[in-house]
This record gives C-alpha cells, sequence and structure tokens, in this order.
C-alpha cells in the first residue's frame, strides 16, 4: 500500500473512531436527558454554510464560533469541544478529498501531520480542564489572531506563495515547528487553514499543495482531540450533531460542484463577524473571575 492510501486509510479509521465514541457515549446518556435532543435546522444550516466555505479555503471555526458567540448557542466553555466534534467528520471528508487529488510529497506530507496531531493531542489535554475564563480569554486571542491573518491575506500583505511541491530542509524544520503550535492552537477554536497559507507561502510552497497538509492535519487532530472532549463531557451534544450533520453534505457540495466564486465579499463579511466574536470574548473573560 503506497503513503497516500495508508493516510486514507487512517483518516477513515480515526472518523469511524470518533463516530463511535459519540454514539456510545449518547447512548449512555438517560432517555429524558435534553442532551440527547435533535438539533434544530439552524444548527444544521451553520454546518452545511461554513463548511461549504471551508472547502473553499475561508476557514470553518472562526465564522462558526462567531455565531455562537452571536446568537448565544453554546457556552462559552463548550465552544471548543463542541467545534472539534462537530466539524471534525466534515474535515475528514475535505482531508480524504485533497489528499486523493492533490500532489505534494508525501513523506513531508506525513511529517507534517504527525506534529500536527501531536500538538492538538498536548492541547487538548489543556483546554478540555480549563475553566471558562481561560476559554475565554485564550479563544479570544486566537479569534484575534485568525482575524489579523485574514486581513493580511486580503490586503495582499503576504507572498501569494511558490510553485514548489516540497520544502527545503531548512523550510521543513521550519514548517514542523509552526505546525505544532498551530495543532495545539486548534483546540482553541483557531483554524489552522489561513495562517499555515501564509506560512508554506512563505517558505515558497505552492498554496495548492497546502490543502492536503491543512486538512489532513486538521481532520487527525479534530478527531482524535474530540474523542478526548467527549470523554470530558465537554461538548453541547445537539449543536455538534447539527455541525455534522449539515458539514459533510457541504464538503461533498463544495468539493465537487464548485470551481470558483467571487469571495471578497464574504471575507470581508466574515472579518468582521469574527472580530466581532473576539471583542467580547476578551470582554467577558476580563470582566470574570
Amino acid at each position: 500500500m503506497t503513503i497516500v492510501g495508508i493516510l486514507l486509510a487512517a483518516l477513515t479509521l480515526c472518523g469511524l473512531l470518533l463516530a463511535i465514541r459519540w454514539f456510545l457515549a449518547l447512548r449512555r446518556l438517560p432517555v429524558d436527558d435534553p442532551r440527547r435532543g435533535s438539533p434544530t435546522l439552524f444548527e444544521v444550516l451553520i454546518g452545511f454554510v461554513f463548511n461549504f466555505f471551508d472547502t473553499l479555503g475561508i476557514g470553518s471555526m472562526a465564522p462558526t464560533t462567531a455565531v455562537f458567540r452571536l446568537f448565544h448557542l453554546v457556552p462559552d466553555e463548550l465552544i471548543p469541544g463542541t467545534l472539534l466534534i462537530g466539524l471534525a467528520l466534515s474535515v475528514t471528508t475535505q482531508a480524504l478529498f485533497f489528499v486523493s487529488v492533490v500532489s505534494v510529497d508525501t513523506w513531508q506530507l506525513t511529517a507534517l501531520i504527525v506534529v500536527c496531531v501531536l500538538g492538538g493531542w498536548i492541547g487538548a489535554g489543556v483546554v478540555s480542564s480549563l475553566s471558562r475564563r481561560a476559554v475565554q480569554i485564550g479563544m479570544g486571542c486566537a479569534l484575534a489572531a485568525a482575524a489579523t491573518f485574514m486581513l493580511l491575506g486580503m490586503l495582499g500583505l503576504f507572498p501569494a506563495g511558490g510553485t514548489a511541491l516540497a520544502l527545503s530542509p531548512v523550510a521543513l524544520a521550519v514548517a514542523l515547528v509552526v505546525t505544532f503550535i498551530l495543532g495545539a492552537l486548534l483546540t482553541l477554536g483557531i483554524g489552522n487553514y489561513a495562517p499555515s497559507l501564509i506560512m508554506f507561502s512563505l517558505l515558497g510552497m505552492d498554496p495548492r499543495a497546502a490543502f492536503p497538509i491543512m486538512a489532513g492535519a486538521g481532520a487527525f487532530v479534530a478527531t482524535i482531540a474530540g474523542i478526548r472532549f467527549i470523554n470530558a463531557g465537554r461538548l453541547q451534544w445537539r449543536t455538534a450533531l447539527g455541525l455534522t450533520a449539515g458539514g459533510i453534505p457541504g464538503v461533498i457540495v463544495a468539493a465537487w460542484l464548485v470551481q470558483s466564486l467571487p469571495l471578497e465579499t464574504l471575507r470581508w463579511l466574515v472579518l468582521a463577524v469574527v472580530s466581532y466574536a473576539s471583542v467580547t470574548l476578551l470582554r467577558a473573560g476580563l470582566r470574570s473571575t
């Protein structure tokens, strides 16, 4: 079996493990427990829309967090787990697509995914035990960073990227360190697409080659870290299910039917909403005890 085949099999296995652990955890809840309720149409729609555009490179974690905050759908301390678990199977679908069709050095792809997963595993162990105030401040800072990356990209203030499908040894070493950090930040609700695109562009890689790395790493981190959040019970079950129910169809539609869209206006709207969420989270965290 080729390296790509092994990665595809591992992605599928991790997705199945998360789904099984999630199902078993839900079955253990009492029959009359409100956490077993069905997701609302709005929650399914959130999953569809943001995963649709996530597949196009906009990112889903920051805007989904912003909507949670704007409509008070999920308590702040449950947002990281709800996000990771609710988006895990959708980003796994993305990864299966990108790894299958986009050319990139397979050994470097594997190494970068592994270090991102290690970062996510360590990060999930910390975030799942944090206080509400710590989560608010951490996510507020993370969203502020995400908004900054979005703004830099929309203003054209970072390189458009090179044409390489593999990194030099020095560039690979830098990428491994940064990717480890981004894996840990994933568990705070900051997506890795925007910062990863900037990093790979600065290192001379073709931005298109970054997508299987970002999606593959995100999928492994979300599924493995998601299991830890399920074990800790740190999620809003109904909302996470809604994100999954809408997210997978959103990814499929974007991957197979959409070739290009005028997204500049939408990017500015997303930036505004993410900035709002960052400010409100930081204010809430700094005011709480």
